[in-house]
């Protein structure tokens, strides 16, 4: 009887060896698929970041530039403006706040064998150096190899609250020469951060790259 139990014992270590050497086997091959998986995706997280990081960014041209709702874009200075539209101003900036909208286009090569995909692109817009807004391109961008894409970006400012204590005309001046339409430069840097999609996954590129340009310089 005890001789019986000894066997016993044996087959039951055994059998316990057995299934815990199945279980570590299990265990490795889907710890090394997981690294598999993971690797590969990150070198699909790799390759797009490269196949988008040497797209060609270049600031195009500034459109579409309103002043208190006015097409200002082919004026030159106040003067040209039109009495209702110098008085509308005028009644506006006194009410104290000058909008101005613009958009700034991006203009974006892929020189790539592949495409180039964004989720989004965060943007910090400076003019003369000044920090004057932040914004969101949200939307997915895909752009075909070797092909070439205006990214318009959409700003909105008020200049009586972005240069406090200027005179109207140097208000409005301002916004000329920012439509490209005036006789001083104005210079224009945007920071932007794209940011990809990989398996639903938003990944950020590392960090903001500049553009530069200036207007109104004629």
């Amino acid at each position: 009887m005890i001789k019986f139990f000894v066997v016993h014992k044996s087959y039951y270590y055994l059998y316990s060896s057995f299934t815990y050497f199945r279980l570590m086997k299990t265990k490795l091959f889907i710890g090394f698929l997981l690294v598999g998986i993971l690797s590969f995706q990150s070198c699909d997280i790799l390759q797009q970041m490269v196949t988008f990081t040497k797209c060609e960014f270049k600031m195009n041209s500034l459109t579409d530039t309103r002043l208190v709702g006015v097409d200002i874009q082919n004026k030159n200075s106040f003067s040209d403006l039109s009495f209702m539209d110098a008085a509308n101003a005028t009644r506006t900036l006194l009410g104290g706040e000058l909008p101005l909208t613009f958009n700034l286009n991006i203009e974006t090569k892929n020189p790539n064998a592949s495409t180039a995909s964004m989720q989004k692109m965060d943007w910090i817009v400076y003019i003369d150096d000044i920090k004057i807004t932040t914004g969101v391109v949200n939307q997915q961008i895909s752009i075909a190899p070797g092909a070439t894409q205006n990214i318009p970006i959409a700003i909105k400012l008020d200049l009586k609250e972005l240069l406090n204590n200027k005179t109207k005309t140097a208000l409005l001046n301002f916004g000329f020469n920012l439509a490209d339409a005036g006789n001083y430069p104005t210079r224009v840097k945007l920071d932007i951060k794209p940011t990809i999609n990989v398996a639903g996954i938003p990944l950020e590129y590392p960090g903001y790259f500049s553009l530069k340009k200036e207007f109104g310089s004629q």
